[in-house]
């Protein structure tokens, strides 16, 4: 009997993908829960599996197509292995739910709707709000929490309208921030041009950062720490740490000084519900970490960093480093942040002010530390000074709370012992 598996949900929002590679062919035997496709959304690369064994019947996919979720993937004939995998349903779970649109189709095909099992996928739950996705994509792209707003259609359904009127409301009448850009002349008409669609991450990306900068009033405090002793132990113990597996970089270190900073000032460690007024203070400590990867600008999530050695935070953050160069994270890796650093030290920065990453309220940035002169103890001495950027939400921070943050985050980077009394 040939059945034909379709692309499931993917999680709220993603309503495609680009096919990186195909993973089976036709003829192929495959096991339940087996990779059938790889995958590029705009937040990760994931593996679909199948959830049923047979031989491969037809592939409706290749390398390189845009599929949409629903879209058949391959067709699967599993005659050869339904009676085991029947069997071994009826023990362990109920038989798969028939897709609505598998009521049209010819007799003999069935359609298979499952969950992927890739690591930490989000599913739908039984309270989505009744809402086209492209509705529920405008209210991301304008921060809007779309459970918030009534729907004025059938049933509640929400509209693109009931989300303007619901931001109208909360906005005071501020007009709409996406408006549409203005259009871009023929600039072939000045000379030779090319053109590159945005991929997958360029275009998450763009829609992100727009949100986090039409939402969020930005202000950046800058400051700049001499980390002369702290490198200095930095070197001296980095064999142990490449021993474990890890790099100890300042990135990694920075992770414990930020922790220890959020601990003592727990507005940074916060987001700001607008339509209820409220403000969430988070009790855990997920710390976002800015990757520049070939696909584009990726930021992996370090879970848990309270609870977490200098020695884990190092081996755990090249690991993640290292998955998202490979395009291997998972959407989990990328979701749950509380706090964003973002080190362009390496590229030879001396400044700059980073995006907050929206819903968070603060992100520190990390520029390339440089000898200067300092004049101590009655003389000028060579000191290793590196220069901090802390952009913050000004709804949320204000710019003495931020001041204070910074330079207890300077001083904890100056002298360890500082965060160590934190932690």
């Amino acid at each position: 009997m040939a059945t034909d598996v379709r692309l499931p949900e993917l999680g709220e929002g993603i309503e495609s993908g680009d096919v990186v590679s195909v993973l089976v062919a036709e003829g192929d035997q495959v096991e339940v829960n087996q990779p059938l496709v790889e995958l590029e959304t705009d937040k990760a690369t994931v593996e679909v599996p199948s959830e049923i064994a047979g031989a491969i019947v037809k592939l409706h996919i290749a390398a390189g197509d845009t599929v949409a979720v629903g879209a058949i993937l391959v067709s699967i004939d599993s005659s050869s292995a339904v009676e085991s995998s029947e069997a071994a349903a009826a023990e362990k779970q109920p038989a798969p739910t028939r897709s609505p649109e598998s009521s049209g189709q010819q007799r003999g095909a069935q359609v298979v709707a499952f969950p992927p099992t890739a690591v930490g996928m989000p599913t739908s739950s039984g309270a989505l709000v009744p809402a086209a996705p492209s509705v529920r994509r405008f209210a991301r792209e304008i921060g809007i929490d779309i459970s918030r707003v009534a729907g004025s259609g059938p049933a509640g359904r929400v509209s693109v309208d009931d989300v303007k009127s619901w931001a109208r409301q909360l906005n005071s009448g501020r007009a709409s921030t996406t408006s549409p850009a203005a259009g871009l002349p023929d600039f072939s008409r000045f000379g030779p041009v090319e053109t590159e669609k945005f991929s997958n991450v360029r275009r998450a990306t763009a829609r992100h950062m727009a949100t986090a900068w039409n939402t969020i009033p930005h202000v950046t405090n800058e400051d700049r720490a001499d980390i002369t002793k702290t490198e200095a132990k930095r070197k001296r113990f980095a064999g142990r740490v490449q021993e474990s597996g890890g790099k100890l970089t300042v990135t990694s270190i920075a992770i414990k000084v930020v922790v220890a900073a959020l601990k003592r000032f727990p507005q940074f460690n916060a987001s700001i519900d607008v339509a209820a007024e409220e403000i969430i203070y988070k009790q855990y400590y997920n710390i976002g970490i800015a990757v520049d990867t070939p696909r584009g600008l990726l930021v992996p999530v370090i879970r848990d960093a309270d609870s977490k050695t200098l020695v884990q935070l190092s081996v755990e953050l090249n690991q993640l480093a290292a998955r998202a160069r490979d395009a291997k994270l998972g959407l989990d890796d990328l979701a749950g942040g509380t706090f964003t650093i973002t080190n362009l030290g390496g590229l030879g920065t001396t400044g700059f002010a980073p995006i907050v990453n929206f819903p968070e309220v603060a992100i520190l940035g990390i520029s390339r530390a440089n000898i200067e002169a300092r004049f101590l103890e009655g003389e000028f001495q060579p000191r290793l000074i590196m220069p901090l950027s802390l952009s913050y939400d000004h709804r949320l921070i204000d710019g003495a709370d931020a001041a204070r943050f910074l330079r207890w985050t300077a001083e904890a980077f100056e002298d360890p012992f500082v965060y160590m009394l934190e932690t």
